[in-house]
């Protein structure tokens, strides 16, 4: 796997929380960024440490100035920026963009209905943050989109392959409530067996929404940390698998996903084999 040219302490030095006026400032001020990897761990930084605020909403406040975005990294940095926005800006605005980048981000304005907000200078872009409403003041009610009852089946051990197969398939984590209740409920399933498994997951069907990704991530890692012997991912749709490789990319795992759930238990029995 390719090193990143960014390090943690490279990106922490260019995300600033301004808690009075409720705004997160980024810096992408002199970067080139070449290579999706950078962009995802980039965007990883921003969400864990918007997760540490304790406050999912902030204004955005992005700086350009003299940043390079290479094509081969567009896709990705506007697909990240885009998930970013949908689940914690209340308010977004960039300032200082080269002619390159402005065009980029204009171009995706035109065809994905966002307001890019774009200024020469950094008073210009603070002042148009400064009129915006915030949306703290009220209360978000994550409604659970699945009971106890509905999750009862999707665990299953099969004790003598070591295997732990969860099944995701049709579920819609629609925020951070959902993530930790089917998290939880996992973790009181296979505590009790005192012992690591080898994963088996399917994501048929399954849809991780943006507000849900940085809680998704961080549950999902701790889990495979406490107790996993290696993890399979099989029959994912393209959108969902698109989005285990951009994390796997920055966070240094394997994607592990195959195509159906007799590749994928393949794949284990390779594992079990390396480690015989």
């Amino acid at each position: 796997m390719p090193q990143p040219a960014l390090s943690t302490s490279d990106i922490a030095q260019r995300v600033t929380f301004h808690n009075d006026s409720q705004i997160m400032e980024v810096s992408f001020e002199g970067l080139e960024l070449t290579n999706s990897m950078d962009v995802n761990l980039f965007y990883d930084h921003i969400e864990e440490r918007i997760a540490e605020t304790g406050d999912s909403l902030w204004f955005f406040l992005v700086n350009y100035c003299d940043t390079k975005i290479d094509q081969s990294a567009w896709f990705a940095f506007s697909k990240r920026g885009k998930e970013l926005n949908k689940a914690h800006s209340m308010g977004s605005v960039r300032f200082d963009a080269s002619e390159i980048t402005r065009r980029q981000i204009e171009r995706d304005a035109g065809t994905e209905a966002f307001d890019p907000n774009l200024f020469y200078d950094r008073d210009s872009a603070l002042a148009r943050l400064l009129t915006l409403p915030s949306k703290r003041l009220k209360k978000i009610v994550m409604v659970p989109s699945f009971t106890t009852k509905d999750l009862i089946w999707r665990i299953d051990f099969l004790p003598d392959e070591q295997i732990m197969h969860v099944d995701f398939s049709d579920l819609s984590f629609e925020h951070s409530r959902d993530v930790n209740d089917v998290y939880d409920y996992i973790e009181q399933q296979i505590k009790p067996t005192n012992q690591k498994w080898y994963f088996l997951i399917n994501y048929e069907n399954t849809r991780i929404q943006s507000p849900a990704w940085i809680r998704y991530a961080a549950r999902g890692k701790k889990l495979n940390q406490e107790f996993s012997l290696g993890s399979v991912r099989y029959a994912a749709g393209m959108e969902t698998e698109a989005d285990i490789r951009r994390r796997a990319e920055s966070q240094d795992f394997r994607p592990n996903i195959r195509n159906t759930q007799c590749e994928a238990l393949e794949l284990i029995a390779e594992m079990k084999n390396l480690t015989a």
